[in-house]
């Protein structure tokens, strides 16, 4: 949307214009009595799961309602309130306050306007990602958003950020994990400044071509993101590189985010161990308790040197903190139930967020919305991968990843458990659950192996290391005398550990492989209808297979090591 739509539109108070009409269920523009009787009412936008159209100025033929009127839901000018209209509940839905990161508060706030749905769609900027991450977050899998925090300084007020011209880094970014079963989340920092190797990454250029942006070793993080051309696709892939855990959306957001979604919440609660005046950030406040907003919010999540050690990691523990305190705020009473907060997030997520072809309507970010929405700020955890000062440099600058610590985490979120303690009703279920399927596993190997001979399967590399399903091929033929095995190269798809897929005709042939393999019970997936004559099972390699004859990965732990940085999002913490 240019500058110019965008303007007309911000004239409008949205808080002032619509009234849900319980008859219809639609929302209405609430005109004066003379200008009702003589215009037609005028419904708001409906969602629609087809592409929205462009966003269109307010039309200047429909007068304004009278100042005071209510917004969708709530009361009109402290009369009674309309029967059936559920105001405070369908604002709350309607709301969708999410958790997490600053991506979920902006998602939260983006869900709430489906009275504004065309504007807030012309907000949204959206970039091609030239096929990086899986395509798209889906409903009855585990969600991986990435969210990046650029230190671009466009936008008015921030040209004495550092170096105006920069094109902006992957400053801040956050992992944003959501579990299978929506109970829990996991949000993981990933420093900047950690070293790490950027693959090479396709593009798309305004012409509408395909560059190709060769990649780098030893490069820090940060650089995955404008430098060479890179865009958010770049940071995507970098993520999958380092972590094994492949990214379904992304969000990023610049300096304008902090300022305007803080002074849009009525500003954000922060704690204080000690005075602080740090002349880089311009960050000046007294030990204690702030509400911080604009400005001095965007001050207080770049310090770098007002907490800790002074160090990146320590402002990552800050901004932490502050997205935790941010998500407290808009769970609160007083957020739910403003109207004006209510319309003034909805305003400020959308101009604040750069998103893939996969988020980039109202639409689907609402079902993104959808799917967060329950989850307990308690059973959310902040955490940041592990790293040790990088042993090449005399003068510590970068770090590398602590492989000690950051395996069993990494383990740890692939695997999909949770890093919190999740509500005992929930957990129990799961656990019995898991109990069931189990046993029924277990069963499985229960009964005939059949002759080496007969074992048709073919073996697909899902994520394994490179060449995987080659060797494992030829250790199969040529060391377990299967020799009706075949190698099929790699999968049409990534999976989070090794599988065997078969028919219950093909019973006898899967225990054979599972005995030769040494696959758990928990890799058997067994279907329900038999298979024709000669039809291969199907063996995929995950990232837990090492090499044909060794045992795959451990099991995923349930705990973290102690030493692992993490802090959940329900608690309050004074920066110190």
């Amino acid at each position: 949307m240019d500058a110019q739509s965008r303007g007309r539109a911000e004239e409008i108070d949205p808080a002032d214009q619509w009234v849900l009409n319980p008859r219809t269920g639609h929302y209405e523009l609430q005109l004066n009595d003379s200008a009702a009787r003589e215009r037609p009412k005028v419904a708001a936008p409906r969602r629609s799961s087809s592409a929205p159209a462009a966003p269109t100025a307010p039309s200047p033929g429909v007068p304004g309602p009278r100042r005071g009127d209510a917004p969708p839901g709530g009361r009109r000018g402290g009369g009674r309130s309309r029967k059936g209209g559920g105001g405070g509940g369908r604002r709350k839905k309607a709301l969708l306050i999410t958790s997490g990161t600053l991506a979920l508060l902006l998602v939260g706030g983006a869900a709430a306007a489906y009275l504004y749905y065309d504007h807030l769609n012309g907000n949204l900027s959206v970039t091609d990602i030239a096929g990086a991450g899986t395509g798209g977050f889906k409903k009855d899998q585990a969600i991986n958003i990435l969210v990046i925090g650029t230190d671009k300084r466009s936008g008015a007020g921030n040209e004495g950020y550092g170096d105006k011209d920069s094109v902006g880094h992957a400053d801040t970014t956050i992992l944003f994990h959501i579990a299978k079963d929506r109970s829990n989340a996991t949000a993981l920092s990933i420093p900047r400044d950690l070293i790490t190797t950027i693959p090479d990454c396709p593009t798309k250029q305004p012409d509408g071509t395909t560059k190709n942006v060769r990649g780098a070793k030893g490069v820090r993080f940060n650089t995955s993101l404008g430098q060479e051309g890179r865009d958010a696709g770049c940071t995507m892939r970098t993520v999958k590189e380092l972590t094994g855990i492949e990214v379904d959306n992304f969000m990023m957001v610049d300096f304008n985010a902090v300022k305007t979604l803080s002074t849009a919440v009525g500003g954000v609660p922060v704690c204080l161990e000690k005075d602080v005046d740090d002349e880089d950030s311009k960050l000046k406040l007294t030990k204690g308790e702030h509400k911080l907003e604009g400005e001095q919010a965007l001050a207080f999540v770049r310090t770098r040197h007002a907490f800790g050690n002074e160090s990146d990691l320590d402002r990552i523990k800050t901004q932490q903190q502050f997205l935790g305190s941010m998500m407290r705020e808009m769970k609160s009473k007083e957020t739910l139930t403003s109207p004006k907060k209510f319309f003034s997030l909805a305003e400020a997520a959308t101009k604040s967020l750069t998103v893939d072809q996969g988020l980039g309507s109202i639409d689907k970010l609402t079902d993104l919305a959808t799917e967060l929405k329950d989850i307990d700020l308690k059973n959310i955890t902040f955490t940041t991968l592990p790293v040790l000062d990088n042993p090449a440099e005399k003068v510590k600058a970068t770090v590398v990843v602590d492989q000690r610590l950051a395996d069993p985490l990494l383990q740890m979120i692939r695997g999909d458990v949770s890093l919190t303690e999740v509500e005992k009703k929930e957990q129990a279920a799961k656990e019995a659950a898991d109990a069931d399927a189990k046993a029924k596993q277990e069963a499985l190997l229960q009964g005939n192996r059949a002759p080496a001979g007969d074992v048709r399967v073919a073996v697909y590399n899902g994520g394994g290391p490179k060449g995987a399903a080659s060797t494992t091929l030829g250790w199969l033929q040529n060391t377990k005398g299967m020799s009706k095995a075949s190698n099929q190269g790699n999968a049409p798809s990534k999976v989070d550990a090794t599988q065997l897929e078969y028919a219950p005709n093909q019973a006898d042939q899967a225990r054979a492989l599972a005995d030769a393999l040494g696959l758990p019970v928990t890799a058997l997936k067994m279907g329900t209808t038999d298979a024709a004559a000669k039809t291969p099972m199907k063996l995929t390699l995950g990232p837990d297979f090492q090499k044909p004859g060794t045992p795959l990965a451990p099991p995923v732990p349930q705990e973290l090591p102690k030493d692992v940085q993490q802090a959940q999002a329900d608690k309050a913490v004074c920066a110190k």
